[in-house]
């Protein structure tokens, strides 16, 4: 693997803003160190604030880690089942955790009611990120595109993404997802590269996206799932924040495409305990869809990647049965939404995004990322990430990455709402 990874160095990501051609795939020098593309944005933003005193109190709006109470039945579940630690867990997980998420998926999405098999089209994770990275391999697998793989990606990115296209010997494409084409990459612009789409194997796709909070509508989603089957590549649904939305619920891709086609092909989504129940730490979730591939990703999970504990497996069952804590969590994150919006409503570029719980905030007239993250931290004690962090493109100018910074609404209404108050009048003075 490690020969792989090294033949790939000298193409660590290539951007879609130019033409494609042949010779593309494979150019000359290196844009990007690979240690610098997939490395961790939050070492990047230790080794950034090293060394300043900060301006106050610090409050820390850099990491998405959700800070809200945690469903009361948690360490009941737990503490019920704790002798099962010492079992090994069965890799597909136990039904009563499938049956629990199919359940969910049929009540959150209408169109997958009775569409969902949970012993055909589900498969529990370690936490959404393992998934995310280790369905690369069996992907890589099946494909029968053996020359020059591509995966595509949108820009900015979680690094998990680009980590599992050159673990599985496949070359990231960058799409750009800029205001003007609604911070999602550009379908049209994608179609019109069929040369590139014959080489794709898969295309992560993040809604409610990570940064920016935008929503793929179901005429988006339909578009993606056509070009997928069309040219054979996999459509890997990243849904993690689907919870928590400001007005109206994120459409799915696996209802999209059932309601279409009646068939769940070439489309997995990926789900996670995360953000939907304030558990980072229980480390739970699931992927869901086409059932050839579930069935190939149980057999690879089976002996390169962990189980979820027994215990864990009871009380995420728990948590996917349980509505009233999302609805309460919604609900504080749309309080803090409202403040961030009174907070910067002379600001002409902020928009309350549709889900998730970041604000991808417009800083260019204060500079770039990193040294408006210096500042706010200096100035005012609060530490933001820059947006040069999530993307793999060095250089500055308009509507690049640089021109933001990501801010984490986790911590409770006070604490951020004092921070966003610090952010807004630091860069205005």
């Amino acid at each position: 693997m490690a020969l792989a990874i090294e033949s790939l160095t000298a193409n660590p990501g290539l951007d879609m803003t130019m033409p494609m051609t042949d010779h593309d795939l494979n150019p000359p020098g290196v844009p990007k160190a690979l240690d610098e593309l997939i490395r961790s944005p939050f070492a990047r933003l230790r080794a950034l604030l090293s060394g300043i005193e900060p301006g106050g109190e610090v409050i820390d709006l850099g990491l998405g880690e959700p800070r809200h109470p945690m469903p009361a039945f948690i360490p009941e579940i737990l503490a019920r089942y704790q002798d099962d630690y010492r079992r090994y867990p069965p890799i597909a997980g136990i039904s009563e955790l499938r049956q629990a998420i199919a359940d969910w998926l049929g009540r959150r999405y209408p169109g997958l009611t009775g569409k969902i098999d949970p012993d055909w089209h589900i498969l529990p994770l370690t936490g959404s990120r393992e998934g995310l990275f280790s369905v690369m391999f069996p992907i890589r697998q099946r494909s029968t595109k053996q020359n020059t793989p591509v995966v595509l990606i949108p820009d900015p990115f979680y690094q998990a993404y680009a980590a599992a296209a050159y673990a599985a010997n496949a070359t990231p494409i960058f799409l750009p997802t800029s205001r003007d084409c609604g911070f999602l990459p550009d379908l049209k612009a994608l179609e019109a590269k069929p040369g590139l789409l014959d080489r794709t194997i898969a295309f992560y796709l993040c809604s409610p996206s990570n940064p920016q909070g935008a929503v793929a509508s179901a005429d988006y989603l339909e578009k993606a799932i056509r070009l997928a089957r069309r040219h054979d590549f996999v459509l890997l649904a990243d849904e993690c924040y689907s919870e928590i939305y400001y007005d109206t619920p994120p459409p799915g891709a696996l209802e999209t495409a059932a309601q279409h086609t009646g068939r769940l092909d070439h489309v997995i989504c990926f789900q996670s305990l995360s953000k939907r129940s304030n558990l980072p730490g229980l480390r739970s979730g699931f992927c869901a869809g086409d059932p050839d591939l579930i069935a190939a990703f149980k057999n690879f999970r089976n002996v390169a990647c962990p189980q979820m504990p027994l215990p864990v497996q009871y009380a995420s069952a728990k948590a996917w049965e349980d509505e009233e804590h999302v609805s309460q969590n919604r609900s504080l994150y749309r309080d803090k939404f409202a403040d961030a919006a009174a907070i910067f409503e002379h600001d002409a570029t902020y928009q309350t995004p549709q889900g998730g719980f970041f604000l991808w905030l417009d800083i260019r007239e204060n500079g770039y990322s990193e040294e408006v993250a210096k500042t706010l931290f200096e100035k005012a004690g609060v530490r933001v990430l820059p947006g040069r962090y999530l993307s793999q493109r060095n250089e500055t100018g308009p509507e690049t990455a640089d021109c933001y910074i990501r801010i984490a609404l986790v911590d409770e209404r006070n604490k951020t709402r004092e921070a966003l108050q610090r952010i807004a009048e630091t860069l205005s003075s």
